[in-house]
Parts: structure tokens; sequence; C-alpha cells
């Protein structure tokens, strides 16, 4: 049992670095909060975490119900977001960036905290996908694991935001490139993976 908790974990915490990946999206926020104080950059990081955080833990808890609300299939679902999170990270393989992700729109007022930052940028379909599926016909140990993994995330996203000065002038763009597209390969796998389980379970294979 606390073996296959463990993996479990593992698997969940992955997938949100993968597609939340706090280190490619430190350029994001930097672009964003260009000429902004330091401690103005903070509040808008802080900001930005926390409402992602409230937004999947909604969607967690309260997916089961989303389900039948919208008579979702679990196999529609796991199509569906396997190709929505492969697209992301063939995207990101071909150093674009996502347009599930991203936004062109560049707002100097703290509202960029919300939109574009919390959301689509760290609360975006891509995560939201990533976290229901992992608790779709899972037990309240596995849904507290994974809400628990994905504040320990926010909170390195957060810290990350914080210090994107440092990341960004310490790590050099060129290996934030190369994380970028690792993480990008990782995401095409778990999506083509999500899309075969949803073909399994649609045919009973």
């Amino acid at each position: 049992m606390e073996e296959n908790l463990l993996t479990f974990s593992l698997t969940v915490f992955t997938g949100f670095f993968a597609i939340m990946n706090p280190i490619a999206n430190t350029p994001i926020f930097m672009e964003l909060v260009e000429g902004q104080k330091q401690k103005t950059k903070k509040r808008i990081a802080k900001k930005a975490t926390f409402t992602a955080f409230l937004i999947v833990a909604v969607f967690v808890v309260l997916g089961k119900y989303i389900f039948e609300l919208f008579g979702i299939t679990i196999p529609a679902f796991k199509i569906t977001g396997g190709i929505l999170i492969f697209y992301v990270g063939f995207e990101m393989l071909l150093s674009q960036k996502s347009k599930v992700h991203n936004t062109q729109e560049e707002v100097l007022d703290e509202g960029i905290a919300i939109s574009p930052l919390a959301i689509p940028i760290l609360a975006g379909p891509g995560t939201i996908v990533s976290a229901m599926n992992n608790v779709t016909n899972a037990d309240y140990i596995h849904i507290a694991t994974v809400i628990g993994i994905f504040a320990l995330m926010v909170y390195l996203t957060y810290l990350a935001f914080s210090l994107s000065d440092i990341i960004v002038q310490k790590i050099g763009p060129n290996l934030i490139t190369v994380i970028g597209k690792l993480m990008g390969l990782i995401l095409a796998i778990m999506g083509a993976g999500m899309v075969i389980e949803g073909i399994k379970l649609a045919f009973n294979l």
C-alpha cells in the first residue's frame, strides 16, 4: 500500500512538474512583471500561485460531481485529456509557447496575477486535466495526496517566480530551453498513455 502510494505520488509530481514547469515559466513571469519592484513581483507571484491552487483543488475535490453533472465518461475524459496534454507537450518540443498555456497580452497592472498567470499559465486546461485524471477512480487518501503534491508544486513555483532574476541569470536561457523540451517530451508521452488507457477502457480491452 505504502509502495503504491509512493509510486502514485512520484507519478503525480512528475506530471505536475512537467506541465507547470516553474523553471520554463519563470522567463514568462519576468516578461509580465518587467519594470515592477521586487515587493510587487512577490505579491503578484503569491496571488497567482494561490489562485491557481484554489482552482485546481476545486476541480480535484469536485471532479466526480462535475463528471456526473455533464454526463462525462471516464474513457472520453482520458482520451480528450490525453490529446490535449500531448498537444501541449508537442508544442513544447517544437520550442513554441503553447497556445493552451500562453497569452499574447501583457498587462502591467496586478490583474496579471489572475490572468494570464493563474489562468491559463499555471492552472490551464492541461494542469486541470492532469489533476482530474489522477482522481477519476481515487479514494480520499489519493485525492488528498494529489492536493498536497499540487500545493508543493505551487510553492516551488512561487519560489521560482520570487527568485526569477537569479534563476535566469544562473541557469541561462539555453538550459531553460533544454529543460522545456525535456518536459515537453514527458508530457507528450503522458498524453499518449492517457489516450491508450481511454481506448482500452472504452472497448474493454
